[in-house]
């Protein structure tokens, strides 16, 4: 086995930073003379990332947005190809943000240098054109879902399965009863999260629309109490329609973080698959424009829009309520019946056995490194 002693990494946005984090502690654990540069967030500098660019260059908010943003990103991969021109890394690491990363493993494989794509893209969902981008760009890709690899072999590429990092996080952390002791609530009080997402546009679209259920709710049993997650990079006024509405807040960095509540509403998303392992019951909403979600319709080859849903045979285990279907009264009368009634709870959270099942324990660090040896011992050979 080859020993590495440099190896680039770059992220683009700030789950990224969190996931490759994860990555270098494990690489540093293995190759402690390991040198590791790249494009790089808080999270990986605390690991020991060298920084050439921060993340944070790379964000761009809109179409306006990326075309002016253009000429700077175009700056930063030219950067970044001429450190690699001078130091040769021994593989490359490109965490998730494949509009980026797909073009730039392309040009660093041209230079004769391995690359490993983390977080496979999600091309079976919408961008399956995208397949033969990506064969270019790659000669090692990890997946986070287990049902990719089988999609992707279909069509040419080889992926590997290496774990969900939420099936790890959401080992641990507090029980129903330390969550309700946190929020000073007696243990027998029924506990609804309220998830309105964390992207401006999810905020605008659903915070009233939440708040406005929750008052239904209290009309229909006054012994609810509500809470809501704040996500980082999330306003506090932004919500405060739930506040007013009589949430509470809950800090999602707080050590030990886990919302078993006894259902939730969520807005569809990664926190959608967290609650799922957590075992809370949930009913997914998602309201978005008419022109997303008619392109959305023409181009996503799927049923369900939940990761949990679509890891389960894209079969709504969890109740969805998208569009015209997303109102207060549907969202009230879905939940209803997971509040109240054990058996509908109970039967949604047998499901969700079978999903942790699924997604097995295994941490995606541990695995991601196990390829790059995989990798860099190929490399060495051929």
């Amino acid at each position: 086995m080859l020993t590495p002693q440099n190896i680039f990494i770059s992220v683009g946005e700030v789950s990224g930073d969190l996931h490759a984090a994860t990555v270098l502690k494990e690489l540093h654990h293995r190759f402690p003379e390991l040198i590791t540069s790249g494009i790089s967030g808080p999270c990986m500098l605390n690991a020991g990332c060298v920084p050439l660019h921060a993340m944070h260059e790379l964000n761009v908010m809109g179409i306006s947005d990326v075309v002016s943003a253009l000429p700077r990103i175009r700056r930063i991969e030219k950067s970044v190809l001429n450190w690699c021109t001078e130091n040769h890394p021994d593989a490359a690491i490109l965490v998730d943000f494949s509009s980026f990363h797909m073009r730039l493993g392309r040009k660093l494989r041209a230079m004769g240098i391995p690359v490993l794509h983390f977080i496979a893209p999600k091309l079976w969902a919408w961008g399956a054109w995208r397949v033969r981008k990506l064969s270019h760009s790659q000669d090692a890709l990890a997946s986070i879902l287990p049902f990719e690899p089988e999609w992707f072999a279909t069509h040419g590429i080889r992926a590997t399965y290496v774990g969900n990092p939420s099936a790890v996080t959401c080992r641990d952390g507090w029980s129903r009863d330390e969550l309700k002791s946190r929020l000073g609530l007696d243990k027998a009080t029924r506990l609804l999260a309220i998830l309105p997402g964390s992207r401006a546009q999810e905020l605008h679209r659903h915070v009233t629309l939440l708040a406005e259920t929750m008052h239904r709710l209290r009309k229909l049993d006054s012994s609810i109490a509500f809470v809501v997650p704040v996500a980082p990079g999330v306003a506090y006024e932004s919500l405060q329609p739930l506040w007013q509405a009589g949430a509470v807040a809950i800090d999602r960095n707080e050590p030990g973080y886990a919302l078993r509540a006894d259902a939730a509403i969520a807005v569809s998303g990664t926190a959608t698959l967290e609650l799922a392992l957590w075992d809370v019951p949930t009913v997914l909403v998602y309201r978005s424009s008419a022109l997303t979600m008619f392109l959305a319709w023409r181009l996503v080859d799927l049923n369900c829009a939940g990761l949990a849903n679509i890891i389960m045979d894209d079969q709504p285990v969890m109740p969805e309520l998208i569009q015209k279907d997303c109102t207060v009264g549907r969202i009230v009368d879905a939940l209803m019946p997971l509040l109240h009634d054990r058996e509908a709870g109970d039967a949604q959270q047998l499901r969700f056995r079978e999903l942790r099942r699924r997604l097995g324990d295994r941490h995606p660090a541990v695995g991601v490194v196990d390829l790059l040896e995989q990798l860099l011992a190929h490399a060495k050979t051929s």
